[in-house]
């Protein structure tokens, strides 16, 4: 009996450990996307500071919309139904010798 309750005290622990976690991390990410839309709205192009670069670029993305396809399989109907959206990426890389 003993080690069922030492058993579920570990098991809320590591519950509770990783609601923490997921928490810190949501924190983060709010943190991280507020940095983000800064450093883009700096621009295109790569962004140094003292121990990180970041590489703000942009790039073309093309979808395919897989329900309409499966409706009507023509080359015809699938060039019909594809669509290319613009997006912006983010890249960090640590600085060598910093």
């Amino acid at each position: 009996m003993l080690n069922t309750k030492l058993q579920s005290l570990t098991d809320i622990t590591l519950v509770d450990q990783l609601g923490f976690i997921k928490a810190e991390i949501a924190h983060l990410q709010d943190q991280e996307k507020a940095l983000k839309e800064q450093i883009i709205a700096q621009g295109l192009g790569t962004h140094s500071g003292q121990m990180y670069d970041v590489t703000v670029s942009e790039s073309s993305r093309d979808t395919l919309d897989m329900e309409a396809v499966r409706a009507k399989l023509s080359p015809q109907f699938i060039r019909s139904h594809t669509n290319t959206t613009t997006f912006t990426t983010v890249r960090v890389t640590a600085r060598k010798g910093k």
